[in-house]
C-alpha cells in the first residue's frame, strides 16, 4: 500500500520555476517578490496541496509560531475587519493567532498579556487601544510587538501601523461645513487617537471661523448614545455630529431618533472606521474609511520581520483616510 509524499518546497519551486530561496520568500511575505511570481508561487501551492510543517519548523527554531494578538472588544466590527488583512498576511508565512479579548480577561481577574505569553507566542500585536499598557511594556523585553490601529503605550520601540487620524477628522469636519452646517459637535473618543481626532475636527472648525464643541463619547455604542443625548436635548443644538467611530455614530443615531429628530433633515451624523455597519442599507451611515485592512496587512508584514530577528528601530506607517459620503449627512434645516 503506497503512501503519497508530502509535497515540499522542492516540489512547490519546480512546479512554478522559481528557486526555493524565492518560495520562501513567498511565504515570509516580503514585499520585494513581483507580482507575477508570487502568484506562480501561490498557484503552485494550492496544486500541490503544500502546507508548512510548523511543528518541524517550532523543534528547529524554538519557536511556536502563533502570534498573539490582544484585541479591547470584540463587539466592535472595526477589530473584524483588521484581523481580515491581519490573519491572512500571517497565515502565509506560516504563523497562526491566539486572539485575547483584553475587556472580558480583565473582567473575570485575568491578565489578558499574561494570557498570551502563557501561549509562548513569538510576538504580539496590540489592535487598538487597550488598558494594558504596564503589562505590555514588560512584554517588550520578552516578545516583538506590533501597534495596530493605537500609538499606546508609548515608548516600548515597537512598529505602529494607524490610520491619517488628523486627515480623517479633518475630512468628516468639512464636509459637514461645506454642505452648510455652522454648529458642528465632536463625540470624543479616548487614547491618543482620540486626541488626533479632536485636532483634525478642531482644525477644521478654526479654519472655517466656527466655535468647536467637544462631547466626552467614548467607543461605545452605549457612550455614543449617551453622548449625543445630552448635546441633542439642548436648547443649542447642534445640527450636525462627527462621532468617534461608527459604533458612538450609531448610539447618535438612536438618540436622534428617540428625541424625535430626523437624520438627516435635522441632523447630519458622521460615523468613522467604515465598517460594515456603516454600510447597512438602513443606516446608509456616511463615515470615514480608515483603511482597516491595509492596517492589519501592515502589522503582520512588520512583525512578520521583526520575529525573523531583522528589525531594531521602531517604525510608524499611516493609511491615508477617505471619507465615504452615504445618507446620514445633508445641508442643515432652514431657520
Amino acid at each position: 500500500m503506497s503512501t503519497a509524499r508530502t509535497p515540499t518546497i522542492r516540489d512547490v519551486a519546480a512546479r512554478a520555476g522559481v528557486s526555493k530561496s524565492l518560495v520562501s520568500l513567498v511565504l515570509r511575505g516580503d514585499p520585494g517578490v513581483s507580482e507575477a511570481r508570487r502568484t506562480a508561487v501561490s498557484r503552485a501551492i494550492d496544486e500541490l496541496g503544500y502546507r508548512t510543517n510548523r511543528v518541524a519548523q517550532a523543534l528547529g527554531t524554538r519557536r511556536s509560531n502563533a502570534v498573539g494578538v490582544l484585541l479591547n472588544d470584540l463587539r466592535n466590527p472595526w477589530f473584524v475587519d483588521l484581523l481580515t488583512g491581519l490573519t491572512a498576511t500571517l497565515e502565509t508565512v506560516g504563523l497562526s493567532t491566539v486572539l485575547v479579548d483584553s475587556a472580558t480577561t480583565r473582567r473575570v481577574g485575568g491578565s489578558p498579556v499574561d494570557k498570551l505569553l502563557q501561549q509562548q507566542v513569538d510576538g504580539i500585536v496590540v489592535v487598538g487601544t487597550t488598558e494594558d499598557d504596564e503589562e505590555l511594556r514588560r512584554a517588550a523585553t520578552l516578545v516583538p510587538i506590533v501597534l495596530a490601529g493605537t500609538y499606546e503605550p508609548a515608548g516600548l520601540g515597537s512598529d505602529v501601523v494607524v490610520n491619517d487620524d488628523v486627515d480623517g477628522a479633518t475630512a468628516a469636519t468639512e464636509h459637514c461645513i461645506e454642505l452648510g452646517h455652522t454648529s458642528v459637535t465632536h463625540l470624543r473618543g479616548p487614547g491618543h487617537v482620540g486626541e488626533l481626532r479632536e485636532q483634525g475636527y478642531r482644525g477644521a472648525m478654526s479654519r472655517a471661523g466656527l466655535t468647536p464643541v467637544v462631547v466626552p463619547g467614548g467607543m461605545s455604542e452605549e457612550s455614543g448614545y449617551a453622548a449625543a443625548r445630552r448635546a441633542l436635548a439642548a436648547t443649542d443644538r447642534p445640527t450636525a455630529v462627527v462621532a468617534y467611530n461608527d459604533l458612538a455614530a450609531i448610539g447618535a443615531l438612536s438618540a436622534a431618533h428617540d428625541l424625535d429628530l430626523r437624520v438627516p433633515e435635522d441632523v447630519s451624523i458622521v460615523g468613522y472606521d467604515n465598517t460594515y455597519l456603516a454600510t447597512i442599507r438602513h443606516l446608509s451611515l456616511t463615515s470615514v474609511d480608515n483603511g482597516t485592512m491595509a492596517i492589519g496587512l501592515q502589522a503582520a508584514r512588520w512583525l512578520s520581520e521583526r520575529i525573523d530577528g531583522g528589525v531594531r528601530t521602531g517604525r510608524v506607517h499611516r493609511v491615508p483616510a477617505s471619507l465615504v459620503v452615504r445618507r446620514t449627512t445633508s445641508a442643515p434645516p432652514r431657520s
